[in-house]
């Protein structure tokens, strides 16, 4: 195993670190602004160019080229969805990724605003879709880079972190034990499971706002209030009125849900 993993780590590592960081941005660009990464997912290229870092110094100059390459994407992106989203929605590759996909990223954003942008980084297929569907709604670039920026930063500083020292730890190790492939190929894998993870909760966490029955609910209710066919109480929306409105419909909903339903 350490035979294999050394002639792996040997042949990254032999390609000069400034054309290495260079392809590592590039990559990361074009997996952020034409959706190359719902192919090609970056963590596989930021995990193959952190394990080649042989010093801070290069550690650090590969965060800041993942970095400013994941804002160029996504801002390509972003002004591809400005002035053309609608065409590329409807283009055969759009047509590719669902309809629904697209529509979850618009009610995502609809409802999340600023976090939806931060916390897709973390989320597969939106990831690609958001900056897409920001620039469609009329959200202002700066607003979106703002928002965006911290998520890439942390993101890029986490893989090249954890690759770089896992592969540095296996090459004090690798003359010494003859089992050190196994620990470092552990060690991958024990991340991009946690990772895996840490994906899953955010998921779990934000399905509700990618569900389609919240807006309805809310537009019902709202169309309900404004033709006055629910009365707001104790002085009206401003003291409570929406929010008891939200509960009669949940006492409502419960009340008419068949026997074993969750309620």
């Amino acid at each position: 195993m350490n035979e294999i993993i050394t002639w792996i780590l040997d042949a990254v590592e032999s390609v000069d670190p400034a054309l290495r960081i260079l392809i590592a941005g590039l990559a990361i660009m074009l997996e952020t602004s034409v959706m190359i990464g719902l192919i090609v997912p970056g963590d596989t290229i930021v995990i193959v160019a952190g394990t080649a870092v042989g010093s801070p110094t290069e550690g650090f100059f590969l965060i800041i080229a993942l970095v400013i390459g994941a804002l160029i994407g996504e801002s390509i992106g972003f002004w591809l969805g400005r002035w053309a989203g609608p065409r590329i929605r409807a283009s055969r590759l759009g047509r590719r990724l669902g309809e629904h996909n697209w529509v979850r990223a618009e009610r995502y954003l609809r409802r999340r605003g600023g976090a939806a942008i931060f916390l897709s980084r973390f989320l597969p297929v939106l990831h690609s879709l958001v900056p897409l569907t920001v620039g469609m709604s009329g959200y202002s670039c700066r607003r979106f880079l703002a928002w965006t920026a911290p998520a890439c930063v942390l993101w890029s500083t986490l893989y090249v972190t954890v690759t770089a020292s896992a592969a540095n730890y296996y090459r004090d190790l690798s003359d010494s034990l003859h089992y050190a492939g196994y620990l470092f190929v552990g060690a991958i894998v024990v991340f991009l499971v946690l990772v895996y993870v840490a994906k899953r909760l955010i998921q779990r966490r934000e399905a509700a706002h990618l569900l389609p029955h919240r807006d309805s609910e809310r537009q019902h209710l709202a169309t309900e209030v404004v033709s006055g066919k629910h009365e707001p109480q104790h002085g009206g929306l401003k003291h409570g009125g929406l929010k008891h409105g939200n509960a009669k419909l949940g006492a409502e909903n419960r009340d008419h849900s068949e026997p074993g339903d969750p309620k």
